[in-house]
């Protein structure tokens, strides 16, 4: 990435299944997306829990005796419902909430495969993104194609002009962890003139709630 600005980053959150799927090559996927996330010393921030690909992840990321932050709603954690989370864990008490302490505490977002959890966790970081709550790099690791209908509708909005051609530069796609994390680090945010005008309140630990919950 040479004459290319490297940004920072320190912590990663990865949204993904707490299942396995179909194919053996997104749990492969999981356990080497931790491993490159340790051998770069990147801490994991995650959903929490032991269950499916998060499970994978944050087992590996912790193996290269990296940090690991399950963000837990307290609903989950009854009757062990998701496992024992690989390092520390705070509860929440709700999703948004959870969402909101992801975005706050990582500064990037890697989406894995994984049902509609997975895709309105990147969607809503996507959008927060546009609406200029944060200019952090978001990106789907296309394991055998798996975003590939996806990638394929997020271009098509793109023609029918209802995402616009800047805004679709929020989402990053890859084929492999490492190309990925030189992406997310090397990705340079452009915010829309009109929603960079927008003045959003200060988030709950401080004098105000931000209220997050407008998607476009």
């Amino acid at each position: 990435m040479e004459g290319v600005s490297v940004r920072k980053i320190k912590k990663i959150c990865v949204f993904c299944g707490a299942n396995s799927g179909k194919d053996v090559a997104f749990v492969n996927a999981a356990f080497h997306l931790g491993e490159v996330l340790g051998k770069r010393k990147i801490d994991l921030v995650y959903g929490g829990g032991k269950l499916g690909l998060m499970g994978c992840v944050s087992t590996a990321v912790a193996q290269h005796e990296r940090q690991v932050l399950g963000i837990i709603p307290s609903a989950f954690t009854v009757n062990n419902l998701v496992g024992e989370t690989c390092g520390k864990e705070i509860k929440v008490a709700t999703m948004q909430e959870r969402l909101v302490m992801m975005m706050e505490l990582s500064d990037a977002f890697i989406a894995l495969p994984g049902g509609f959890g997975t895709l309105e966790e990147l969607f809503q970081m996507i959008s927060w993104a546009q609406l200029n709550i944060h200019n952090k790099p978001i990106g789907v690791l296309n394991i055998n194609g798996f975003f590939n209908g996806l990638l394929s509708f997020v271009d098509h909005a793109v023609k029918q002009e209802f995402i616009t051609p800047r805004a679709r530069k929020i989402l990053i796609s890859a084929t492999t962890a490492d190309e990925l994390v030189d992406k997310l680090q090397a990705f340079q945010f452009e915010s829309d003139p009109a929603l960079s005008k927008l003045k959003w309140s200060p988030s709950s630990s401080q004098k105000e709630k931000l209220d997050l919950t407008l998607r476009l």
